[in-house]
């Protein structure tokens, strides 16, 4: 069993930035595929970025330009950081641990951003 603890959600207006962070255990960390997604009100939880071991990155259409996400092994930590934000971020962003691409396998509870002014 892995476990996903994120943290650094919080208010922030538009415009503004945020950095999430992940905790992920096991000592695979390395070998993980870590994912961003996030979950609005009313929609489907979908993908924000996606880190494989290697380091390969994916981005939804709609975070790409504004979002970066990244990872460091020696810490178990992979992080998202989210600037140029906008009231469309607003959600409960989600980490995810899987073992290949777009198959997320763990969860992490979840941390709310919230973009308002």
């Amino acid at each position: 069993q892995v476990q996903v603890v994120e943290s650094g959600g919080g208010l922030v207006q538009p415009g503004g930035a945020l950095r999430l962070s992940c905790e992920a255990s096991g000592r695979s960390f390395s070998l993980y595929v870590m994912g961003w997604y996030r979950q609005a009100p009313g929609k489907q939880r979908e993908l924000v970025a996606e880190i494989t071991s290697g380091s390969s990155i994916s981005y939804g259409d709609s975070v790409k330009g504004r979002f970066t996400i990244t990872r460091d092994n020696a810490k178990k930590t992979v992080y998202l950081q989210m600037n140029s934000l906008k009231f469309d971020d607003t959600a409960i962003y989600y980490c995810s641990v899987g073992w290949v691409t777009m198959d997320p396998r763990y969860w992490g509870q979840g941390t709310q951003v919230t973009v308002s002014s």
